[in-house]
């Protein structure tokens, strides 16, 4: 079943083939692919730096986050309406040897894509999806009360060898759906 959007609130995410199909059509990462493939109007505004990762994230990279991590701060919309926050940590090395991923525009396929393309594919996601309390600047941005209980996925990107290449944070809005599919043997 295709990932959609369902009526003009909801969005569906669907981690089944997500990754996979993130340049399709020419599409710069996955959600502007699902959201494309849905009829509706996806856009980003990006911002990249460099700084510490936060402590959670930071235990996650172990020692590849010594140092300044590349952030890529994305406010992510379905046509006019702002419906997720996704901050991105990417160690140093990972940004050297792939340096499209601190750049605004990753081109087609996203940041995964670029890693692939330095030797660095994911072959392994893990996604930990919680809900946390909005904080206030979440709560001012995604237009909900702040304390109001929203999905949060942690979303870790690991090589072949187990490398930590990528951990996002996506705080979605209202209305989202999550869909995962788990083969049975």
């Amino acid at each position: 079943m295709p990932s959609n959007i369902i009526g003009t609130e909801g969005i569906t995410r669907d981690a089944r083939s997500r990754y996979r199909q993130r340049a399709e059509g020419g599409a710069h990462g996955a959600f502007e692919a699902e959201t494309k493939r849905a009829g509706a109007t996806p856009r980003a505004e990006v911002e990249v730096l460099r700084s510490a990762a936060p402590a959670d994230v930071a235990a996650v990279l172990g020692n590849e986050a010594e140092g300044a991590v590349v952030i890529r701060q994305r406010r992510m919309y379905n046509g006019d309406r702002l419906v997720q926050l996704a901050d991105t940590y990417i160690p140093a090395s990972v940004a050297e040897a792939a340096p499209a991923v601190a750049q605004i525009d990753t081109g087609e396929g996203g940041i995964i894509s670029r890693m692939a393309d330095a030797g660095l594919a994911q072959t392994e996601v893990v996604e930990d999806v919680m809900q946390a309390p909005a904080t206030a600047e979440q709560a001012a941005a995604l237009g909900v009360a702040e304390g109001e209980l929203l999905l949060t996925i942690l979303h870790i990107g690991r090589t072949e060898s187990g490398r930590v290449v990528e951990v996002t944070r996506h705080v979605l809005g209202r209305g989202w759906t999550l869909r995962y599919g788990v083969p049975l043997d």
